[in-house]
């Protein structure tokens, strides 16, 4: 599948992630890397910040694809939606620190290299999270984008907070374990 894939393989590779599908992930990344890599780097104009929202923003599609509503949007904007949303935010917090922006060459096709880099990267992680038991890739998306406090997941998770800390760091444990090998 390339970057001309129709709304509607998109929509159903999306349909497809929500189920745990690594196979239908790396397809929507194939198809959609290009584009969204566009749109961060214009937002934050530096290689090394696009290559850390696009790891962002694909992390937020495979945990948040079941919200994705085809009546609503098409699958492409919705997902440049989420990695402009990142970028902006990624951008204005660089905007106030003293680092040097790392030239853009117009010469060089836009992260080649980075792109490459995050798709490998982006495989093992989701490799080493689908190895985890689906309660515990739940609760392990959920800690790190839902943004909650741990009383609040273990609400969520109906679960007591000692026994979600636990399993938690369990779970990064494994995660950690699975990406040095």
């Amino acid at each position: 599948m390339t970057g001309s894939s129709t709304p509607a393989e998109l929509t159903w590779l999306l349909a497809a992630v929500t189920q745990g599908d690594v196979a239908a992930f790396e397809r929507l990344y194939a198809a959609t890397c290009a584009k969204l890599y566009g749109v961060v780097l214009r937002i934050v104009r530096r290689h090394d910040l696009a290559a850390d929202v696009m790891e962002q923003a694909y992390l937020q599609i495979w945990s948040s694809a079941g919200d994705f509503n085809p009546a609503q949007s098409s699958p492409v904007a919705w997902m440049v939606a989420t990695a402009r949303r990142l970028a902006i935010d990624v951008s204005r917090a660089s905007s106030v620190s003293d680092a040097e922006p790392e030239v853009i060459e117009e010469s060089n096709s836009p992260g080649t290299l980075p792109r490459q880099q995050l798709n490998d990267d982006l495989k093992r992680l989701l490799t080493c999270i689908g190895r985890l038991e689906p309660d515990r890739q739940r609760m392990l998306l959920l800690a790190y984008y839902g943004a909650f406090s741990r009383e609040q997941l273990s609400i969520k998770l109906d679960m007591p907070v000692n026994l979600l800390k636990a399993s938690l760091r369990r779970s990064l444990n494994e995660v950690e374990q699975c990406l040095k090998t």
